[in-house]
């Protein structure tokens, strides 16, 4: 597709007219096989819906689109598109990981990626000179997740990307919190970006899903999609169809939450009950500065703060509130209250009066209220 803007992306890539039928909406394609021509061979492109499937594959060509790369494939869950990534990687290959990432991938990578003999560092991803020590001969991979989950801390990207390749490594991207619509690693310097789709590409906590998105298609891709076809770990037709449909108001519904997060952080920041407020778009926020540079139209619909009180405190404060559900998951057009630590489990490192905010679609004035209603009721 031509050059456009995001709003026009998200609305038509991916999607065509139906020859068949003229049907303005994509048909959704439930079948898992596909006729074979006499000669045995499958001139319409598709044999088995492992290997592909033709929703799935509009699908992943809308993701490269948003994302300006060469080539996607899509999964069925976030954590299924990052094991893909190390699978892709080889037995004593050193990889750099965020000292503070989402932590389905951390455990991805101390309880799996390990056994297979990968070798694995956790740095600081906001501080470039650990990033530089962290290198090693064999290091082949650095994973950048920025805005971090759920602190928010805010990595370089371009920087990182060019430390990666002075050291012939690859830097991969989670953009999950950013979304296509406020970031685009691959224009940064980024070889890879990485989606849990069940976020804000699905926006509505109905579907499960991930994605690698690659700047360019060459090998190190086609052992993505091998696994991604081998193991099976695939999203159904109807998921493809559902995230095709919610990417076109993605534009929307993001600028619409960041830019009502921004209003919540300001109110968090500002409270006496609030030990510490944790968002990009605050002055104050240490990555404030480099998030200003490498996003657009707003900072994410993610807010964490530290309560000035106790764990107890702070779950009693997440049951307390009406507006937000007290609930684990982030992107949805509801607003959402989270208690990490208690979530990651007994190997946390996060405060244990720490909340993270998804911030929905509801108006900011009654998440604001909701909010001030619950602090003074401790």
């Amino acid at each position: 597709m031509a050059q456009h803007h995001i709003e026009t992306l998200a609305v038509h890539a991916g999607r065509a007219i139906d020859p068949v039928t003229g049907a303005v909406v994509p048909p959704l394609h439930f079948s898992t096989t596909f006729e074979r021509a006499h000669d045995g061979s499958y001139p319409r492109g598709f044999a088995y819906a492992r290997e592909n499937n033709p929703t799935r594959q509009a699908l992943e060509q809308a993701l490269a689109t948003l994302e300006g790369g060469a080539v996607a494939a899509a999964f069925a869950s976030g954590n299924a598109a990052t094991s893909a990534v190390f699978y892709a990687l080889k037995p004593g290959d050193h990889v750099i990981l965020p000292a503070e990432t989402y932590h389905g991938t951390r455990l991805i990578a101390q309880r799996f990626a390990q056994q297979w003999g990968l070798q694995v560092s956790f740095v600081p991803m906001d501080d470039l000179d650990a990033v530089r020590r962290a290198f090693r001969p064999n290091t082949c991979l650095v994973w950048v997740e920025t805005p971090s989950n759920p602190r928010l801390f805010i990595s370089d990207i371009a920087q990182i990307a060019a430390l990666a390749h002075a050291h012939g490594a690859r830097c991969v991207c989670d953009n999950t919190l950013a979304t296509p619509v406020l970031q685009n690693p691959l224009a940064l310097g980024a070889d890879l970006v990485t989606h849990s789709t069940t976020k804000y590409i699905g926006g509505h906590s109905d579907l499960l899903g991930g994605c690698v998105i690659a700047r360019e298609h060459d090998a190190f891709f086609e052992r993505i999609r091998d696994y991604q076809v081998l193991g099976g770990a695939v999203p159904s037709a109807f998921d493809c169809w559902l995230l095709l449909r919610s990417m076109q108001t993605l534009p929307l519904r993001v600028r619409a939450q960041s830019a009502s997060a921004l209003r919540v952080a300001h109110f968090l920041a500002q409270h006496p009950r609030v030990r510490r407020a944790y968002y990009p778009g605050l002055p104050t926020h240490p990555g404030h500065a480099i998030a200003a540079a490498q996003m657009r139209d707003g900072f994410g619909g993610i807010v964490s703060f530290e309560l000035a009180g106790t764990e107890a405190e702070a779950l009693a404060l997440a049951g307390r509130l009406r507006v937000f559900t007290h609930a684990t998951s982030l992107g949805g057009v509801e607003s959402l209250v989270d208690h990490r630590a208690s979530v990651e489990g007994a190997h946390s490192v996060l405060p244990r009066s720490l909340l993270r905010l998804s911030i929905g679609l509801e108006h900011p004035d009654d998440l604001i209220a909701d909010l001030d209603r619950a602090l003074a009721s401790l």
